[in-house]
């Protein structure tokens, strides 16, 4: 290979990275409890308080829970990839260390920068669903916040039953700024400049609040299912691409797809882990497996109590309860939609500055992104500038237009990552592994091609959009990324 091509394949050495795992810098203060906490504190959230009525009504009927098990089985076969490759390389970065050191610092640069578009526009989205829970709760007290402070600029605002919100003047409210997102976001980057131990304490609080409020919703609503809500189990298609059918259960699985990030979200936090070898894989695969069955679980119950046709709303779980009328209930739903949706924004944003500071840490972004707090040992001004950005698209931009292109950074992630753990069997046989993938190759192979199928679900439209922002990147790392290159610089 020519040297002037052969420079943008440069590794980053296992060796190195396992090093950087037991240098100073970040602490580790977080136990395998932690670690799925963590976890099931980002999977729990958007998924279920939000996207699955929208999936259900717009794709899948009540065959979404078909879509779940398709999206869950893509997620396993990642998530043994995963297990494996944050026990041999447990240091900060994701999928974007596992790439440095197995298929050179192009891709690597290529796949930290979808994972920083994956992780701001996944917490950008949860704001916004989070946005729509606090408006609810806070009206049932009389509190009643304008919609167009409510809603991102320009979007037409229409009333429950579907018909245009109007003012004095007869005119079609639009929104102006999402307030209660952008603040939801500041509030939490605060959290996390403060200290990750904190951040930790208040994010198991969450978890547990949140499991209890998700049990009762599917303990209650069994007794209020109607079946007859379940036929036709997969609606008959309409001819339109990704609505109904088959072609609908696996949009759908796409569609919500994104909401199972959070197990990769635990990845980031190996350099902060006590002991990453073993606890990295208990965290990973521990959330991943409890939030799988309570997904299923809620989308059985949700499309059993209210019909699909009906849940293309923000608050599906709030809107089957007060079906079922019981009032308490739909306030616990909601007091627990708010904190579940606030550890989510929580792991999102802390998952994003960990990757920046990897990334800055090889040279591939300026310094100012590695810069750790003197006090609390956090990448303060790293979180800041992140909360900043992501608050200010949570409170412009609107739901509907975030969802894909989330789910289709996560899916190529997750075939990377599947991709890496078979190249370092094949160039790193003897490397040690705490955690061995089961299965081997068959459990990478069938990761690779269950997240393709599923990047084939989303549609073709969704490739052409991620195009400008991956050619950003692209020239980003051609303007300042390959001339501080870490690596580049020691080969």
């Amino acid at each position: 290979m020519h040297v002037s091509i052969k420079r943008y394949f440069v590794k980053k050495p296992i060796k190195a990275i396992q090093k950087e795992s037991t240098a100073p810098g970040l602490k580790r203060t977080l136990n395998a409890m932690n670690l799925v906490s963590l976890g099931i504190g980002c999977i729990i959230g958007a998924g279920i308080f939000v996207l699955t009525g929208k999936a259900a009504a717009a794709h899948a009927g009540p065959a979404i829970m078909l879509s779940f098990v398709l999206a869950g089985f893509a997620c396993i076969f990642a998530a043994f990839c995963y297990a494996e490759l944050a026990s041999v390389l447990p240091v900060s970065g994701s999928a974007y260390t596992y790439a440095y050191a197995t298929l050179g610092e192009l891709a690597a640069w290529a796949m930290g920068w979808l994972l920083i578009l994956e992780y701001g526009l996944s917490a950008s989205t949860v704001a916004v669903g989070w946005s729509g829970y606090v408006v609810s709760f806070l009206r049932d007290f009389n509190i009643n916040i304008p919609p167009e402070y409510a809603n991102p600029l320009g979007l037409l605002l229409t009333n429950p039953d579907g018909s245009p919100m109007l003012n004095a003047a007869g005119e079609q409210i639009k929104g102006i700024f999402n307030v209660p997102a952008f603040i939801g976001i500041l509030g939490t980057t605060w959290l996390l400049i403060i200290g990750v131990r904190e951040s930790a304490k208040v994010n198991n609080i969450i978890v547990i609040v949140k499991l209890a409020v998700i049990v009762a919703f599917i303990a209650i609503g069994a007794f209020y299912v109607d079946t007859a809500n379940w036929h036709p189990f997969i609606p008959p298609a309409t001819g339109k691409p990704g609505e109904y059918g088959f072609d609908g259960v696996l949009k759908a699985a796409g569609v919500i797809f994104f909401a199972y990030i959070g197990f990769e979200a635990v990845s980031t936090a190996a350099q902060e882990a006590k002991n990453p070898q073993k606890d990295m894989a208990i965290g990973i695969l521990g959330s991943l497996a409890i939030c799988t069955v309570l997904y299923i679980a809620v989308s059985a119950v949700l499309t059993g109590i209210v019909h699909y046709s009906l849940l293309n709303v923000p608050d599906p779980m709030a809107l089957a309860v007060d079906k079922i009328g019981i009032r308490w209930l739909s306030f616990v739903i909601k007091v627990g939609a708010i904190m579940g949706l606030s550890s989510v924004m929580l792991v999102l944003i802390y998952g994003q500055t960990r990757i920046f500071y990897t990334i800055a840490r090889d040279g591939l972004l300026p310094k100012f992104f590695s810069t750790l707090h003197p006090k609390y040992h956090t990448p303060y001004l790293n979180t800041a500038f992140i909360g900043l950005i992501v608050s200010l698209a949570a409170g412009l931009v609107p739901l509907s237009t975030l969802g894909d292109l989330v789910s289709m950074g996560t899916l190529f992630a997750f075939a990377i990552v599947c991709f890496s753990v078979l190249y370092l069997r094949i160039k790193e046989p003897k490397l040690k592994r705490p955690f061995k993938t089961p299965m081997m190759p068959l459990t990478p192979v069938l990761g690779i091609l269950s997240c393709g199928y599923l990047m084939y679900g989303l549609g073709w439209t969704v490739f052409v959009n991620l195009k400008l922002y991956f050619f950003a990147g692209i020239a980003l790392y051609f303007l300042y990324g390959q001339f501080h290159s870490k690596y580049r610089k020691a080969s």
